[in-house]
């Protein structure tokens, strides 16, 4: 009878842990409020920010994807975003929002989201665009006014404007804050920096054109 008791209680045990660890993989987290306005000056961090005690409608609301922005610097392009630092209510909601402009000829670099997926709606313009996937295939067209196109999380992507004239698009993420990494930005102008020689072998060029694409890479728009 004992020895019954025992092997039930170790099967018992079992499908906690088992229906514990299913839990933790598939089910989505669910916020416990409805809503959870970040307080963007509290001292204390979390994986996100802590709520703040009141809030109003302004938390909610931002005008700056409305308007077309300068895209007269090195890369023709300007990245406005409206993610928790800009809607202190899309803490915990995880989705944001980004307006790209750019002008004849405009790049917006090779970069990656690492905490999100992001979906492309072309307002106006023509657009070449394209990710690459972990075995280095690039999956590229040329969308238009009104088309979508969708870059994978953590996957390098980029858009450029090829046409004659100015374009512009909107970005929706399935994060609060997607964050962005410049692929050359990134490797070029870090700091501390990374070393000359693990850019040089790394890139399979000199210390001297190292230092030349720092410093070009440095330069304010």
């Amino acid at each position: 009878m004992v020895a019954a008791a025992g092997k039930l209680s170790v099967v018992v045990v079992m499908v906690l842990v088992i229906a514990t660890i299913y839990n933790s993989v598939s089910a989505e987290p669910d916020m416990l409020q409805d809503v959870c306005v970040a307080d963007l000056n509290n001292v204390v961090k979390m994986n996100g920010f802590a709520c703040k005690a009141s809030f109003s409608a302004s938390d909610f609301f931002f005008t700056g994807l409305a308007m077309p922005q300068p895209t007269n610097n090195m890369q023709g392009s300007n990245v406005t975003l409206a993610e928790v630092m800009q809607i202190p209510g899309l803490n915990t909601l995880g989705v944001s929002m980004a307006r790209i402009d750019f002008a004849p000829g405009g790049l917006n670099p090779p970069h990656e989201h690492p905490r999100a997926t992001e979906i492309l709606f072309v307002l106006y313009g023509e657009l070449d665009v394209g990710f690459i996937t972990t075995t280095n295939v690039l999956v590229s067209m040329t969308i238009k006014q009104g088309d979508i196109f969708t870059f994978p999380k953590g996957l390098v992507h980029f858009q450029i404007n090829n046409g004659k004239g100015p374009a512009a698009s909107i970005s929706a993420l399935n994060s609060q804050n997607p964050g962005r990494e410049d692929i050359a930005a990134t490797l070029f102008t870090a700091m501390p920096p990374v070393s000359d020689s693990v850019l040089s072998k790394a890139f399979q060029i000199s210390y001297q054109e190292v230092d030349s694409i720092k410093s070009m890479l440095g330069k304010k728009p």
